[in-house]
């Protein structure tokens, strides 16, 4: 005997009124601290090298519904936990950076991955106490106004401040996703406010007591804004500034605990010397950071002017990662040389904090030095330098971590044809933030319409094009040679001419918005 009609309808009622109260209770008692901080976990799948790219709108969604009940205190501590534990999973590779591949103490390599959750935990308290602060009633201010354009103010602020730390912000994740179409025209943080946007819209859309039609308006709004990345992913903002051009991407896969080793010396310098001179056919060879393990003038006669002779006579630039040194001020440099039929040279502008250089006082230095803890310390490179030239071209260069700063990238157009990034990510270990470094290489390629060049010691070394796209991916550890098109471009996308101006000027106009609908209404509930 089948059901009598409505019967499924009304179970499924029933069961939803059920679910609400357990719901509540759980948003409103320490479940709730629980299920932000799972949220801020789960988050970390949304990038590479999961490529979840849907979690990066349902995880904020979740942590917004569960800001709804709270008091600003109580939303900064679910906050808190929500960062703390996206970068507790997300970068627990600093401490295979520290103290597998550094050889610091393992205890020094916990307080640094610990002391860097904490910070980056507070943005996102912060977020969460200002919205609830300054939206005290959940609905549209806080969702589609106040959230969005916090979180993303604040993914900018910690992209720059105390030198900046960029990693996992939101709109990396989006890299093969419809909203990557808003890359060229608002940059990585554009997308983050997208991601965010349909955070709030979601939430609006679910909202209890919300009409049919706000339901409706806010999936349609939800639809609009994926439907418009996708679109925007079909037009090329750039050029092209000549024929195609043939490079190869060196990756010697060298071992960093044997890296600097005297008797790794010579057959390092053998191994690249051999990789190269089977690809001088190739416009352009590139090698990674540091793939010369001795300060440029140490190996220039015997090694490099050579090597230059040869260059030139098989009409083929080189790009080397090599360090350099100043004699007449005792400076030392993270650099890349170009070698062929322009000779010059990048220092590398933004270093790494506690790894290429040491921002404490001497007394501390002393106690390093009594501790026997590994430290060094570069120079960092003029902001303003002449672009290399390679392959007839001028040459957008960053080294390592500098590609994780996409107003530093953008400085060198339009005049660079193409983007190269030399790394040795060998001091991640064999973790997740290979994948993350290349997700983010690959948003630098999109922003800027430009092909990039990625070559690594250990991998993931990669061909990009102007969307952002993999044209080629070598293995990873182990030598290696990816050899691939390159095609040299011209133009300037949107986001050159505004920059992160754009996005910062939406999120400031959508807080004061909120802020005036929020006293017009004096508190009450939209």
């Amino acid at each position: 005997m089948s059901p009598a009609p409505g019967f499924f309808r009304r179970r499924l009622e029933l069961a939803g009124r059920a679910c609400v109260p357990r719901l509540e209770a759980l948003r409103r008692g320490r479940g709730g601290d629980a299920a932000a901080a799972l949220a801020g976990a789960l988050l970390v799948t949304a990038f590479a090298p999961f490529g979840w790219y849907p979690l990066a709108v349902l995880m904020p969604w979740a942590l917004l519904w569960l800001l709804a009940p709270l008091s600003p205190r109580q939303a900064a501590r679910r906050g808190f936990l929500f960062g703390a534990a996206e970068f507790a999973c997300g970068v627990y590779w600093i401490y295979i950076s520290v103290h597998v591949v550094g050889g610091a103490p393992s205890w020094v390599a916990f307080l640094m991955l610990l002391t860097l959750t904490a910070i980056m935990a507070a943005y996102t308290a912060l977020v969460c106490a200002l919205t609830v602060h300054w939206a005290p009633q959940t609905g549209w201010r806080r969702d589609l106004m106040l959230f969005p354009a916090l979180w993303t103010s604040a993914e900018w602020l910690r992209s720059w401040f105390l030198s900046g730390f960029p990693w996992l912000s939101l709109g990396y994740s989006q890299i093969e996703g419809p909203l990557e179409g808003y890359a060229p025209l608002l940059g990585v943080f554009g997308l983050s406010l997208a991601a965010v946007l349909s955070a709030g819209l979601l939430n609006r859309a679910a909202a209890r007591g919300a009409s049919a039609r706000a339901r409706v308006a806010a999936l349609a709004a939800l639809i609009a804004v994926w439907a418009a990345g996708a679109g925007l992913a079909t037009l090329q903002w750039t050029r092209p500034a000549g024929p195609p051009i043939q490079v190869s991407l060196l990756q010697g896969d060298v071992p960093q605990d044997e890296k600097w080793a005297p008797e790794a010396f010579l057959p390092t310098l053998d191994l690249y010397r051999e990789l190269t001179d089977k690809r001088w056919t190739s416009r352009l060879i590139v090698w990674p950071e540091a793939a010369i393990p001795a300060y440029e003038d140490e190996v220039w006669s015997d090694y490099l002017d050579p090597l230059r002779a040869d260059a030139r006579r098989h009409k083929t630039d080189l790009l080397l990662g090599v360090p350099t040194q100043d004699f007449s001020n005792d400076h030392y440099y993270n650099s890349v040389i170009s070698v062929g039929a322009s000779d010059g040279v990048y220092h590398k502008r933004h270093l790494v904090p506690f790894g290429e250089f040491f921002p404490v006082p001497e007394w501390v230095r002393h106690w390093l030095a009594l501790m026997d803890l590994p430290y060094s310390d570069f120079t960092a490179g003029e902001a303003e330098q002449p672009l290399l030239r390679a392959a007839g071209y001028a040459v957008g260069v960053s080294i390592c971590y500098e590609d994780a700063f996409g107003d530093e990238v953008m400085r060198d157009l339009p005049q660079a044809a193409f983007l190269v990034n030399v790394s040795n990510d060998g001091w991640f270990g064999d973790s997740i933030a290979l994948p993350q470094h290349l997700q983010i290489a690959r948003m630098r390629a999109a922003e800027t319409g430009r092909y990039l060049l990625r070559a690594t010691n250990t991998g993931l070394t990669a061909i990009v094009d102007e969307h952002g796209a993999l044209r080629g991916l070598a293995p990873r550890a182990q030598v290696a040679t990816l050899d691939g098109i390159l095609q040299p471009l011209t133009g300037s996308t949107p986001l050159k001419r505004w920059g992160n101006s754009a996005v910062l000027v939406l999120s400031l106009l959508s807080v004061l918005a909120a802020a005036w609908a929020e006293r017009r209404a004096g508190g009450r509930s939209p």
